[in-house]
């Protein structure tokens, strides 16, 4: 999980929004950057500067392995892994550490709060961590849980030399609907949307939305033709059925884009070549994909 190049309402979710409430984490509640993450302590977690850290920290004040947190018994332990600025919890540097519920964690300018399992205040502390990351109107991620989702699926399926794929996707002519028949129309066209999204990825992708009528899908694991048949299914998908919108019915249609991780290739220009094709799919005519 980087940020902000890397939960849960589905996967189709806010990747920060888990609400499989009473299990430990961490959430972040200092630190522009990560202000916000909610990171599950389900495995080993290191947090650090460089790009291989299960949480990326971009800051000068942050080491590159800056600290590692590791289950032990009923609980976790804090370990600094000798960092040039020291690990903090709860204003006293630590080399290592036993977490207790409610502990302040300070890497640099980063302050994590350690949320133990059961722990009823963590529980709202993890529903306000999920709610930022979360688009209002529609529930789906939006643009910033999605950039740091990205960056943690690229840092994994470099490591572990697997597939990854990204589609962007853009409602037709949107501007049109809003003109035509008012901006809560052009609402229940994007909630729509969002809907059959949801229905189209499988359980461990991520939809989001990342713009005024821009919407991403994650898909890890995915090759180029696998992206591509999820892609034309939802492109049918909506085309197939018009839109309820305070008592309109809307035909709508999207264009849609496809790029799988070429090797080396960082978060940002993975999704700047989705983001080309689509826009040829909506120069070729849209309603169509594109890869």
């Amino acid at each position: 999980m980087t940020v902000p190049e890397g939960g849960d309402e589905t996967r189709s979710r806010p990747p920060a929004a888990s609400a499989r409430g009473g299990e430990p984490c961490l959430v972040f509640v200092e630190g522009d950057a990560a202000l916000g993450l909610r990171v599950p302590l389900e495995g080993e977690v290191v947090l650090g500067r460089d790009p291989g850290c299960t949480v990326r920290l971009p800051a000068d004040d942050v080491s590159r392995r800056h600290a590692r947190i590791a289950a032990e018994g009923d609980g976790h332990l804090l370990h600094d892994l000798r960092s040039r600025n020291g690990t903090w919890v709860n204003g006293r540097a630590v080399e290592r550490h036993r977490l207790r519920a409610g502990d302040r964690i300070r890497v640099g300018a980063f302050v994590a709060r350690y949320v133990a399992a059961g722990d009823p205040e963590g529980t709202e502390l993890s529903a306000l961590a999920a709610a930022s990351r979360r688009d209002a109107l529609t529930g789906l991620a939006n643009r910033r849980a999605f950039d740091e989702e990205l960056a943690r699926e690229v840092a994994r399926a470099a490591r572990a030399g697997a597939p990854l794929a990204v589609v962007a996707l853009d409602v037709d002519r949107f501007k049109a609907v809003n003109d035509r028949h008012g901006h809560a129309a052009g609402d229940a066209v994007l909630r729509e949307l969002a809907a059959r999204a949801r229905a189209a990825v499988r359980a461990g992708d991520l939809a989001a939305r990342i713009g005024g009528e821009e919407f991403a899908l994650l898909l890890p694991g995915a090759a180029l033709p696998g992206a591509v048949e999820l892609a034309e299914r939802l492109r049918a998908a909506v085309a197939a059925a018009p839109v309820d919108a305070g008592g309109a019915r809307l035909a709508v249609t999207v264009s849609l884009g496809c790029a799988a991780l070429a090797p080396g290739e960082p978060p940002a220009a993975l999704l700047a070549r989705a983001d080309a094709r689509l826009y040829e799919a909506k120069r070729d005519g849209r309603d169509r994909v594109r890869s």
